[in-house]
């Protein structure tokens, strides 16, 4: 049985559940014990800041102490740290490499590779770069971060001067793009082959995570997703955020290579993507089904909870008798 630790676990207990579904033993770690996720896992340990320079040494003594085969960041905080330590760590690691995810980190600098590999993305400029004739509205955005953190629309150049003179954060201004928003959630091996590509729709979000949301079976946005995926390239999971303009452009304004936001509607739809990352860590070199997902699905999130009270040993577990599940038991279950 494959055994998998995934790292700033925080609410991510979907994804840890689904890992647990698909046959592996999960082990979750986060600096807060009231991290909902870890109580999802067959077992959790807590850990130090990302930032602390032990971080990585402790991750390392927990991988040896579970026979950890694969290592599942879950959100951006780790993700440099765990992309540059990836020769120390004796496990696999489900992220990409080291430059791609750094570059994908700063939103300004993802538009320069992005624009480099000859993928379009939204017109951005540093903030003393912005040119006397440019269109409004524009973004103001945060070169790092994630949860729509720091994002904000200028209508015009007061307005813009304005908020680059009051965002707390190091930021940079693009285009305001006016077409239909789409997510494509990708998986790739560790050659940067797509296996996968799910497109879906953005009905709504909520702090910059979408809530609400369908899969769409449309070829030209899934071979945009395999063509972004496999050229920057992606190493497991990415989520791709573009545009579909009025000229029929696709836009890309965001990758985030880690599962996404919306990961159980992929899921439900047919993804096997925790599967497949658990054949990566076997050393399997599973076949590309990209296009193969159920059409349609319609995702509407909410909150669930769970109550936890302190055993004789001073950690937190479980109280109530059963700890929830998330409603499809099974992948590619409505």
């Amino acid at each position: 049985m494959t055994s998998v630790l995934f790292t700033c676990a925080g609410q991510r207990v979907d994804i840890v559940s689904a890992f647990g579904r698909a046959g592996a033993t999960t082990i979750a770690v986060d600096v807060n014990p009231l991290a909902p996720a870890l109580y999802h896992a067959d077992r959790y340990e807590l850990v130090r800041r990302v930032d602390d320079p032990g971080y990585v040494p402790e991750l390392t003594a927990l991988v040896a102490e579970h026979g950890i085969d694969l290592i599942v960041p879950l959100t951006d905080l780790d993700q440099p740290i765990l992309a540059r330590s990836r020769d120390e760590i004796p496990a696999a690691v489900l992220l990409a490499p080291a430059d791609v995810v750094e570059q994908m980190g700063d939103k300004y600098l993802a538009h320069g590779a992005l624009g480099r590999l000859g993928l379009a993305s939204p017109p951005s400029w540093l903030p003393e770069d912005v040119p006397a004739d440019v269109r409004f509205p524009v973004a103001v955005k945060a070169r790092e971060g994630f949860g729509s953190r720091h994002i904000y629309v200028a209508h015009d150049r007061p307005q813009l001067e304005y908020l680059l003179a009051h965002t707390p954060v190091a930021s940079f201004v693009q285009s305001w793009c006016l077409g239909e928003e789409f997510s494509i959630d990708v998986f790739c091996d560790f050659a940067g082959t797509c296996l996968n590509a799910i497109p879906r729709t953005m009905i709504e979000s909520k702090g910059g995570e979408s809530i609400k949301g369908m899969t769409i079976k449309d070829w030209e946005l899934i071979e945009h997703g395999r063509r972004v995926a496999e050229a920057l390239p992606i190493w497991g999971p990415a989520n791709i955020q573009c545009f579909r303009e009025e000229d029929g452009s696709l836009l890309v304004t965001d990758v985030n290579p880690r599962f996404g936001g919306a990961f159980p509607l992929p899921l439900a739809a047919g993804s096997r993507y925790p599967e497949l990352a658990l054949a990566l860590a076997a050393g399997e070199r599973p076949a590309p089904t990209v296009g193969e997902f159920r059409d349609g699905v319609v995702m509407t999130r909410f909150f669930s909870d769970v109550c936890l009270t302190e055993g004789d040993d001073g950690r937190l577990e479980p109280f109530a008798e059963e700890v929830p599940e998330p409603v499809a038991s099974e992948p590619g279950e409505a």
